[in-house]
């Protein structure tokens, strides 16, 4: 009983204890005889006067199935467990007024995408932003959280197995792992692609020993770097493969999805290859959102109702309510109008089964993919059928084998995604997202290595962008500070500032304040351009700034900051209202741009600053 999760505390016995000594909570112990203690014992168990155990997410799977109506998954979490839960009781509240079971994703502090023994500083500098903490996640129980309705807690990142023991301690029911796509991450602290990919799959053995329920993947984090429904579901399947291998049930295990709401055929057409193709039981159906939201909010929750409707219509098991708020962590109140919204259209739209000849159609091109790239990355001769892609066939692949299989797909093209940012994994796709919604390939820019026969390219009028040519003398450096991940905005910074001739250090995610400020230093740079999503501006920015004042540089370096300045839409809101009554020097920097910044402005906003300074410049060399 519990063998793999105690071989795999004893084998990391190191982070274990650096996770207990930098999240403050207190971790089962190694013996010096070699046993563990301090391991409760495996779910079902009761908590908090509870029974806990996976299988209760997976029963509320079975009456989506039965009633036609997906069973709402809101996402809600805050820095502390008293504060997630003072939140929650709003979500709570509106479930027992709509007459409802939910699935509450208590969304976790970015800090779980590091490892704690490697990455311990950018931990401690970045701790108690941007969700509920591991200590929070115990208080969150022993305040009720999970009584009637189950919880689970994202545990993407560097070490997952880790943040899931931990949530397994607390009580919660479910977590997330995602071991094979979430390779979008650079910077320092953190792992190599095999590292992640093997502790995702000690993260699996983990809910596999435990009857913990898993988002065993998701094809959401792939699409919103650009990848393709097709990529998404063959790197699913292969995490699938690694469930099965670690002995999860498959009635323990969900993947996760995008819809778009563009293209409802479309929607219902990944669905379909998802649903006919999956090992796992229940399918997690997530809103695309607005990379640039509309100022006005109605028509954002507009937006997020015509997906509503996708997931009702394509049998989604859980859908996750999106709150229409532009920036921050959703209060308990709006999203539980997100709840009301979502549940409205699922009880008001008319279950049909449409049978338009697009949806199969579209469906064989993402199979097609799927199978054509997960036959190369396993290194199958002949073509690979989806009826082929079972438990068993996983089985006759070894657990290390599979995970060499996967790492060097990874490295070598076959598994990719444009903005992907895993630091050793080779990068060759391009895409380009059509008018019907669909994000295909363009000619000569499809995963390498696979038959070009598997792929849907791109008909409309588009060239891939060539090399931008440096023909500004001026050098940035681009990164995101702090524990942030998030690095869509930066892309499209770092594409527009090439664009416009610019030379860019781009250093993507999780960089420590000061290190970002050495590398300006190193690289002789004259602009900084830097970016948290979490909230940490207020903190991290000044950092910056007064590095580069100890290394005597901040008079000749242009320093601009981008993301949010406080984690809460309501905080962040008051800061930039600040900012444009005083300016934005009290974050030691001397411009903002915040959530749904025009690219155009900004580099007009450069320009300017640019010609101002060497104004200033000329008048200097006069006067002397």
């Amino acid at each position: 009983m519990q063998e793999k999760t105690i071989r795999i505390l004893v084998e990391d016995e190191k982070q274990v204890k650096a996770y207990e000594e930098t999240f403050g909570v207190t971790m089962p112990k190694v013996a010096a005889d070699g046993t563990v203690v301090g391991l409760p014992e495996p779910f079902p168990r009761e908590i908090n006067g509870v029974v806990r155990d996976g299988y209760r997410i997976y029963r509320l799977a079975q009456k989506a199935e039965q009633t036609g109506i997906p069973i709402l998954n809101p996402i809600l979490g805050r820095n502390s467990g008293a504060e997630t839960y003072k939140e929650s009781l709003e979500i709570y509240k509106m479930a027992d007024q709509l007459g409802i079971s939910i699935f509450h994703f208590v969304h976790a502090e970015a800090t779980r995408h590091i490892d704690p023994l490697d990455g311990r500083e950018l931990i401690e500098q970045s701790r108690g932003k941007g969700g509920i903490t591991p200590s929070g996640e115990r208080e969150m129980v022993q305040l009720g959280g999970g009584e009637k309705h189950p919880m689970r807690v994202n545990a993407t990142g560097d070490t997952p197995h880790l943040t899931i023991i931990n949530s397994f301690i607390a009580g919660f029911d479910g977590t997330d792992i995602g071991p094979v796509i979430h390779v979008h991450f650079g910077g320092r602290g953190i792992h190599d692609y095999k590292t992640k990919v093997i502790n995702g799959y000690k993260a699996l053995e983990v809910c596999a020993d435990n009857n913990i329920f898993v988002q065993t993947d998701s094809h959401k984090h792939l699409n919103n770097l650009d990848g393709t429904d097709g990529m998404a579901l063959a790197m699913c399947l292969l995490a699938e493969g690694l469930a099965v291998k670690a002995g999860l049930p498959r009635e323990l295990s969900a993947l996760q999805m995008n819809v778009a709401g563009i293209n409802l055929l479309a929607d219902l057409a990944a669905m379909r290859a998802f649903k006919e193709t999956m090992w796992s039981a229940s399918l997690v159906v997530v809103p695309e959102t607005f990379q640039n939201p509309p100022g006005d909010l109605i028509a954002e929750a507009a937006h997020f109702a015509r997906m509503a409707v996708s997931a009702k219509l394509g049998g989604a098991h859980f859908f996750r309510p999106k709150a229409a708020e532009s920036v921050g962590i959703p209060t308990g109140a709006s999203m539980a109008k997100a709840m009301w919204a979502a549940q409205n259209v699922f009880e008001n739209t008319y279950k049909v089964e449409i049978t338009d000849p697009y949806i199969e159609e579209r469906k064989q091109e993402i199979l097609s993919e799927a199978m054509g790239v997960l036959a190369k990355a396993l290194k199958l001769e002949g073509e690979l059928d989806p009826a082929d892609v079972t438990a068993a066939f996983w089985q006759q692949f070894d657990k290390d084998v599979l995970i060499d299989l996967i790492v060097n797909a990874g490295k070598s093209g076959i598994l990719d995604a444009p903005k992907a940012g895993g630091w050793d994994l080779k990068r060759h796709v391009k895409t380009h997202r059509d008018g019907d919604g669909i994000r295909r390939y363009l000619p000569g820019f499809s995963p390498l290595g696979v038959d070009q026969k598997h792929f849907a390219f791109t008909r409309e009028p588009v060239k891939a962008v060539k090399v931008p040519q440096i023909s500004r003398k001026q050098k940035v450096v681009l990164a995101t500070i702090g524990a942030d991940a998030h690095v869509s905005g930066v892309n499209l910074i770092k594409d527009s500032l090439e664009d416009a001739g610019f030379e860019v250090v781009f250093l993507r995610g999780m960089n420590l304040p000061e290190t970002v400020a050495e590398v300006v230093a190193e690289t002789d740079a004259d602009i900084l351009g830097m970016s948290n999503l979490l909230g940490l501006g207020i903190d991290l920015f000044p950092r910056v700034s007064r590095r580069l004042i100890e290394l005597e540089l901040r008079d000749k370096v242009l320093v601009v900051a981008g993301g949010r300045i406080a984690e809460k839409e309501e905080e962040h809101f008051q800061f930039e209202e600040k900012i444009r009554i005083e300016g934005p020097e009290f974050l030691g920097v001397d411009g903002f741009f915040g959530p749904g910044t025009k690219p155009d402005d900004f580099i007009e906003w450069l320009d300017n600053k640019i010609a101002e300074k060497e104004s200033n410049s000329t008048k200097l060399e006069k006067n002397l």
